[in-house]
């Protein structure tokens, strides 16, 4: 049946299935990030916000999902709170590991900046029940974050989440260059980055230049 509840659930299964946030799955689909956003779903004075059917043809045509699948999404959970078959399950204490300069090379990230491929090495990261799938570690290689981290160190990163102004963020460019930095502002239309290391200089790209950001979320020092 078709219900505000179901199709919003709907939405939310079909991210965690591509190991996405709802905000990562309106902007791999080019929607504004907040399209999906809890706060988004009901009006100010309490209307049900429903999501445009263009909206979701955005989406499964962005994951490659079929309607069908997008419909079986629409399902009660099953017993025990599970997930309904194939969607991805909750990662255990071990995420994948990439160094930086391996990961400006080609194959180890999707479009949505999630691991991909092969070559990936894990490390131990305690699970926890409100960590969202997809997140990975960087290993720091080199000064040029100094002196906030250093050579190394180990950065978790969560590709798909909203990023704020004062972020700390790894940013992969289409020209194969990743650099850890502080988001200090973004527009539809570009970012400017603010660089930890006070001898590199500040950057500022044209979103179109910019293959992914994902917000650092913790960092081992």
């Amino acid at each position: 049946m078709f219900s505000h509840d179901t199709i919003w659930s709907a939405i939310d299964r079909l991210a965690e299935r591509h190991q996405l946030t709802p905000s990562g799955l309106a902007r791999r689909a080019g929607l504004d990030p907040t399209s999906f956003n809890k706060s988004k779903r009901l009006s100010a004075d309490g209307r049900l916000r429903w999501p445009s059917t263009e909206s979701i043809a955005k989406v499964l045509e962005a994951t490659g999902a079929t309607i069908d699948q997008f419909m079986s999404y629409m399902q009660p959970m099953q017993a025990g709170g599970s997930l309904p078959e194939g969607a991805f399950p909750p990662q255990s204490g071990t995420i994948p590991l990439l160094g930086f300069a391996q990961a400006g090379t080609g194959g180890f990230f999707d479009d949505g900046g999630f691991p991909a491929g092969q070559g990936w090495d894990v490390v131990e990261f305690p699970a926890s029940p409100d960590r969202r799938p997809g997140v990975y570690a960087l290993e720091v290689q080199g000064d040029s974050m100094l002196p906030l981290y250093r050579d190394g160190d180990v950065l978790i990163v969560e590709p798909g989440a909203q990023v704020r102004r004062g972020d700390r963020v790894v940013v992969k460019t289409r020209e194969g260059e990743v650099m850890a930095k502080v988001l200090m502002r973004q527009t539809a239309r570009s970012i400017d980055l603010v660089s930890l290391n006070p001898d590199h200089a500040n950057r500022s790209f044209d979103l179109i230049d910019v293959e992914w950001i994902a917000r650092i979320i913790w960092a081992s020092q």
